[in-house]
C-alpha cells in the first residue's frame, strides 16, 4: 500500500518592509500579515496562496 504525500507545504517567507521573518501554510484560507509592521504577506486565492514577500526556504 502507498502512502500519499501531501501537496501542501510551509515556507518561511521574509517580510520586504521590515525584514521580520515568518512561517506561512501554502493554502491559506485569509490574508497572513507580518506580525511586526502589519504587511500583507500572503493572501489567499482558492487554492495555492500568493506569496507576496520573498520565499526564504520551504519548510518540509
Amino acid at each position: 500500500m502507498l502512502t500519499p504525500m501531501p501537496r501542501s507545504k510551509f515556507y518561511r517567507v521574509q517580510c520586504p518592509e521590515c525584514g521580520n521573518e515568518q512561517t506561512v501554510f501554502s493554502n491559506v484560507a485569509s490574508v497572513v500579515k507580518c506580525s511586526i509592521c502589519g504587511k500583507d504577506l500572503a493572501l489567499p486565492t482558492g487554492g495555492k496562496t500568493k506569496i507576496l514577500s520573498d520565499k526564504v526556504k520551504e519548510i518540509s
